[in-house]
């Protein structure tokens, strides 16, 4: 169930005054089971490119493969796209509305036309897979805390069953424990389901601790590709167009240039811990 683009490019606005080429000529795959991250300075087109994967917006020119099929063929079932690619936008809690946190949750799969007895079934499902409390599940939505709206949010896409799992921004306007606990959860649903999750952050120390591959964007074009930690070897390139690597590889840098025996590309804690307590066995 890869994701594909082709050579994909998008105008807002065209033949009008406001036009804007927000995506240019931009090529990538993510292969099934993936954990990618997007990262990008504000403009650089990275809501645009994902709001382009479940066919909520529709490229100018290029192609979207979903599993092999071109989604902007004639026919091309547009409803089982959505519930195969889910999208968590930013401040997702601004979208819950029912009376409790289960009927929420099972907003989606009674859109999908499932019995009320099997979305009850899901949206259990769901909640438990982001350890969200049973006692409550009863609950107005909008008695909760910031970051257990944004578990339900999340619950409502996960009930859907989809294959991928898109979040624009997950963690926003969250403290730091809730932020952890949030992107805990996302990477234990990665583990035990094998879901491939599209994780969008302005947060360079999140992209390195939790995705295996980082997209950069840059004025609507893809500028780097790689692991964390050939993505953040390029941090003079990234502080250039407003980013920057994590902090523990800006310190694992100046110990280099003090005459410390390491590697200067360790993008979290661990591996910096790691290198480190190698260099003094």
């Amino acid at each position: 169930m890869s994701i594909t683009l082709e050579h994909v490019k998008y105008i807002y606005s065209p033949g009008t005054a406001y036009e804007k080429q927000a995506l240019r000529d931009v090529s990538l795959e993510i292969p099934q089971g993936q954990f990618a991250g997007i990262i990008g300075h504000t403009g650089s087109g990275k809501s645009t490119l994902i709001q382009h994967l479940n066919g909520l917006m529709k490229a100018t020119s290029g192609k979207i493969l979903y599993d092999g099929k071109n989604i902007y063929e004639e026919g091309y079932d547009m409803r089982i796209l959505r519930s195969q690619v889910g999208l968590v936008f930013q401040y997702p809690e601004h979208q819950l509305f029912e009376v409790d946190v289960l009927s929420d949750v099972c907003f989606g799969p009674r859109n999908q036309g499932l019995p009320q007895e099997e979305c009850e079934r899901r949206a259990k499902e769901a909640l438990d897979l982001v350890g969200f409390p049973e006692k409550y599940y009863r609950q107005s939505p909008f008695e909760l805390s910031g970051g257990q709206k944004r578990r339900v949010a999340i619950a409502g896409v996960l009930a859907m069953r989809p294959k991928v799992l898109v979040l624009d921004e997950p963690t926003a306007g969250l403290d730091p424990k809730g932020r952890d606990e949030i992107l805990d959860q996302v990477e234990r649903l990665h583990k035990e389901t094998g879901m491939t999750v599209i994780l969008v952050s302005h947060s360079m120390e999140d992209v390195a601790r939790y995705v295996e591959r980082i997209i950069v964007l840059n004025r609507g074009e893809k500028m780097l590709d790689g692991t964390p930690r050939e993505v953040f070897r390029h941090y003079k390139e990234l502080e250039k167009v407003g980013l920057a690597a994590p902090q523990v590889t800006y310190v694992m840098h100046e110990l280099k240039e003090r005459g410390f025996d390491l590697p200067p590309d360790a993008t979290t804690i661990k591996e910096a811990a790691d290198e480190i307590m190698r260099s003094f066995q």
